[in-house]
C-alpha cells in the first residue's frame, strides 16, 4: 500500500450511522461524534462532499443531535445492508461526488464501517479511517475493526492528521478557521 497525501479536490467525507441508539451503546459515543463534528467543520470549509448513512432508522433512531445539527443538510442514504456499498443510492452519491479518497467515520468499526471501507477498497477508492471517529461496542471489536481495515489496504489516521493534511499550510483564512475548532 503507498500512502498519499489528501487533496481537497477530489476527498470526500462519509459518517456511517451515527446513529441515537447505536451511539448510546458505544465505548467512546462523546469522543467519536466529536471526531465527527470536526470533520464536518472540515468538510464545509473546503467544501467537501458529505455523504451519511442510517441503518434502519425506525428502529435505531436519527443521526445523534450533535452531528445532525453540525451538517450543512440532513439527507442520509437509508439502508438495511451493514456493507454502504451494497446500496445503490449510496454508490451514485459517492460516484457523482467524483470521489477518489474517502474519509471513513461512523460505528461500529467492525460491522459497517469495516465492510463499506473493503468494498471502497476494492472499487478502487482510497480510504482514510481516523481511529477515534470510528467505534465499536468494546474495545475488542475496535482494534480488530481497524486491524482489518488497514490489512485491507485503508489508512488509520486520526482527524487531526486529516485536518492538517487539507490545511496545507498555516496562515490560511481556513487555517484560522480550522484552529477554532481544532482547539
Amino acid at each position: 500500500m503507498t500512502i498519499s497525501l489528501l487533496n481537497r479536490e477530489n476527498t470526500g467525507l462519509v459518517i456511517i450511522d451515527a446513529q441515537e441508539k447505536l451511539m448510546q451503546v458505544m465505548g467512546n459515543p462523546d469522543r467519536v461524534a466529536d471526531r465527527i463534528v470536526k470533520l464536518i467543520h472540515l468538510a464545509q470549509v473546503f467544501e467537501l462532499p458529505i455523504i451519511m448513512t442510517e441503518q434502519y432508522s425506525k428502529w435505531l433512531g436519527p443521526t445523534v443531535p450533535a452531528i445532525k445539527e453540525a451538517l450543512p443538510e440532513y439527507d442520509p442514504v437509508e439502508k438495511l445492508d451493514f456493507n454502504s456499498c451494497s446500496v445503490d443510492l449510496f454508490n451514485r452519491r459517492v460516484e457523482e461526488a467524483g470521489l477518489r479518497n474517502i474519509i471513513l467515520t461512523g460505528v461500529e468499526t467492525h460491522i459497517c464501517v469495516f465492510q463499506t471501507c473493503v468494498s471502497l477498497l476494492e472499487m478502487g477508492y482510497s480510504v482514510h479511517v481516523p481511529h477515534h471517529a470510528v467505534d465499536s461496542r468494546t474495545g475488542a471489536n475496535w482494534d480488530i475493526g481497524l486491524s482489518l481495515m488497514r490489512e485491507a489496504g485503508a489508512v488509520i489516521t486520526s482527524a487531526e492528521t486529516l485536518i492538517f493534511q487539507l490545511l496545507k499550510k498555516a496562515g490560511t483564512p481556513q487555517f484560522k478557521t480550522m484552529l477554532k475548532t481544532i482547539k
